[in-house]
């Protein structure tokens, strides 16, 4: 067995609560961390307060392809891709850093985030198993995330052409009703 000094324990025991309380399942801090099973199920217990969730990860790529999912999927590799590659960062930290700046971008903008950390996690596993790529869209010139053998020229991202659908969810639907409640409200006043 491998004897680590106390320093090196203790960065793992601080990597391990970082990803925890970014809501890291059991299945990455295996994959990613070098600490035994029980002391990470210990250390979720005492970050979270419960038991870590039981059950499969996500396993599909073609999550990542839907519209939204695919926008935010995209901010997210983006960034991790200039953490890793740019600022030289290791891959556990673009991971969490990058996620922590997909969060903080969702905040400011005031959208609801898509991507949980193990769906951030997996996104970079499908690029590393060669799954999936990025592909450039012909308008905006941004890189998109796109299955590894799909076409790569004339392609358009779903931001810059969003399905005729986008924006009609329930919660636009139900915002909307409200403000309709709200201005006859207002004009039986």
């Amino acid at each position: 067995m491998l004897k680590r000094s106390l320093t090196e324990d203790a960065q793992e025991v601080f990597r391990a609560i970082a990803l925890i309380e970014l809501g890291a399942r059991m299945q990455v801090l295996e994959s990613e961390l070098t600490l035994s099973r029980d002391r990470m199920i210990r250390l979720y217990r005492e970050v979270k307060g419960v038991s870590p969730p039981k059950g499969m990860l996500p396993f599909s790529a073609d999550w990542y392809m839907t519209w939204l999912a695919n926008i935010h999927a995209s901010l997210f590799y983006n960034t991790y891709l200039f953490l890793k590659n740019e600022a030289r960062c290791s891959h556990l930290d673009a991971l969490t850093k990058g996620y922590r700046l997909y969060l903080e971008h969702c905040r400011h903008s005031e959208t609801e985030p898509v991507l949980d950390l193990t769906r951030a996690w997996t996104l970079v596993r499908f690029f590393d198993a060669n799954i999936l790529q990025l592909t450039k869209c012909c308008r905006c010139t941004g890189k998109f995330v796109a299955h590894k053998h799909d076409l790569q020229h004339n392609v358009v991202c779903g931001a810059c052409q969003p399905p005729s659908r986008a924006g009609k969810t329930k919660k636009a639907a139900a915002a909307r009703q409200e403000a309709i409640e709200a201005a006859q409200v207002a004009e039986a006043a």
